[in-house]
């Protein structure tokens, strides 16, 4: 049995520098990678390679797939273009103390709720418990202040 070249071809992006998988990025969507970290690039060019060997999605499966969207988000294009795998599930609480005060706040399926207001981001409840401008996913701890950008 001949192993297959799809899964060969997967496994060794593993192991492959950036560089490399910058190179595939350009003969495969024939345009310069985006900015954006290895495992966005492996995940991409993984769907790409299937998608080129064994066909991609069907034009129904696509649309279908739209409908839901537009269900989830209402036809709002600044909250489909926050990627949901970096939001917190809804209803996860984030507890951050700041100077002595413990402060909750709600994951909500439109943004988060701070002592029982709404908020779009939680840049903006940070800045509203410490007066100063934070990266919100720093402050609350979801992101390392190293990588904030």
């Amino acid at each position: 049995m001949k192993p297959d070249p799809v899964l060969a071809r997967l496994a060794a992006m593993k192991a492959a520098p950036i560089a490399e998988l910058k190179k595939q990025w350009r003969e495969l969507f024939n345009e310069e990678p985006p900015a954006f970290n290895r495992r966005y690039l492996e995940s991409r060019l993984a769907y790409r390679i299937q998608e080129l060997a064994y066909g991609g999605l069907k034009v129904e499966t696509v649309k279908r797939l739209q409908q839901l969207g537009e269900q989830l988000d209402g036809g709002n294009i600044t909250t489909r273009r926050v990627r949901a795998d970096l939001k917190p599930i809804t209803g996860t609480r984030l507890i951050r103390e700041w100077q002595g005060v413990e402060h909750t706040v709600t994951v909500t399926l439109d943004g988060f709720e701070w002592q029982g207001r709404p908020y779009q981001s939680l840049s903006a409840i940070a800045r509203a418990i410490t007066g100063s401008r934070w990266n919100g996913w720093v402050f609350f701890g979801l992101k390392d202040h190293r990588r904030a950008a």
